[in-house]
């Protein structure tokens, strides 16, 4: 009796009771690690100009339409030149009427030279007054005086005229830069007034490359600096764009009363610093080809500021590691053996992210991490209560 009390003991115990050691791991890996600084950017052509009108007027004929590629000189917009053209005639009359005037003054300024030179000799010869020699020499001086007086309003109508030839040169746009036509703000008829401003017509940009205002949080801005290798992908499009950081503005873009950003870039990019208590975002620009034009302007781009990275290198999970104090880098490891031994290594890190490290030394890759140790009942892993 005694010995079947006991042996029902030892069941309850064994089945119920006993406890067990349970052993978490996890394996090392082999792959690639990449620490990087994220951000949104937008996408905007290197080089483009705003073509605007500096004469007014109705548009009479726009030759180009968006999207049109265009070479430097190439017609770009008429504006109907019938008020310069009037004014450049009017300018050209006017200057003709100096002329024929100064010819007449010329001729009265030689009259009135020899006829002082006449007074001169009579009046050495005591056979004029002297009333007349006084007369002769102030209307010589009148001649001279009008001869220049004509001379300079010539020279004033020439000016103006070369004004006004310049406006009328005007009425005709041409493409200042080589590139495609990207906006059109204006329409055939439509009437401009150039008189207090310069009315924008059209950008053209050169779209061969591009550049991208890239909005990096305050946070992160330290960690990214010129020179730095970046890349992006865009929405719809799995191929990576690669570059290096050109520049990184010293300011975020100013803020108007209401919150909103502006830039001196304007429509180059959007956000920039918020309001008051709020993340403070930097523009941080890179350049990036783009040959087969598959970029295009205002594009989102989800930028990658690579701080350090290692390809095909051996991986360990952070969580089991274990830091080693004042050695920056170096941690310690336990390691469950082929025969279910646990020992410590020390283990030598080079490129790490928030999730795992490069393993420089002291783990192989198929070796299994011991992650936690845990006691349980046996009977845990097949009762549920």
């Amino acid at each position: 009796m005694l010995a079947v009390l006991a042996l029902a003991a030892f069941i309850v115990w064994y089945t119920l009771l006993r406890t067990r050691t349970v052993i978490e791991t996890t394996p090392v890996g082999h792959g690639d690690i990449e620490v990087s600084v994220t951000a949104l950017g937008t996408l905007q052509p290197q080089s483009y100009v705003d073509v605007g009108a500096q004469a007014s007027g109705e548009i009479r004929r726009i030759a180009v339409q968006p999207g049109s590629v265009v070479r430097k000189g190439d017609l770009l917009v008429e504006i109907d030149p019938s008020v310069q053209q009037a004014k450049v005639d009017t300018d050209r009359a006017a200057l003709e009427s100096l002329r024929a005037q100064l010819d007449g003054a010329e001729a009265s300024a030689v009259l009135a030279r020899e006829e002082n030179e006449r007074q001169r000799t009579m009046n050495a010869d005591g056979a004029t007054r002297q009333q007349d020699v006084q007369s002769a020499q102030a209307t010589l001086r009148a001649a001279v005086a009008h001869v220049a007086d004509l001379r300079a309003q010539i020279e004033g109508a020439s000016s103006t005229l070369k004004g006004d030839q310049a406006q009328l040169g005007y009425t005709r746009i041409y493409a200042p830069m080589s590139g495609t036509v990207i906006t059109l703000d204006a329409r055939e008829g439509q009437t401009l007034n150039a008189t207090y401003q310069t009315p924008k017509i059209l950008r053209l940009a050169d779209l061969s490359t591009m550049t991208v205002w890239t909005e990096v949080s305050e946070a992160d801005v330290r960690r990214v600096h010129p020179g730095m290798p970046v890349y992006f992908t865009t929405l719809g499009d799995d191929r990576r764009w690669t570059g290096t950081v050109r520049q990184i503005l010293p300011a975020p873009p100013n803020v108007t009363g209401d919150g909103a950003s502006t830039s001196s870039a304007e429509g180059q990019k959007s956000g920039g610093a918020t309001s008051a208590g709020k993340v403070v975002l930097y523009t941080v620009l890179f350049d990036v080809r783009n040959a087969d034009h598959a970029l295009m302007p205002q594009m989102s781009a989800q930028v990658f500021f690579v701080e350090a990275a290692a390809h095909g290198v051996t991986l360990a999970p952070l969580t089991a590691l274990q830091a080693v104090a004042g050695k920056p880098g170096d941690y310690t490891a336990k390691v469950q053996t082929p025969a279910n031994e646990i020992v410590t290594r020390e283990v030598r890190t080079g490129v790490r992210d928030r999730i795992q490290a490069q393993v420089l030394a002291g783990l192989a890759p198929g070796e299994r991490l011991v992650t936690g140790i845990r006691h349980e009942r046996a009977a845990a892993g097949r009762f549920q209560w």
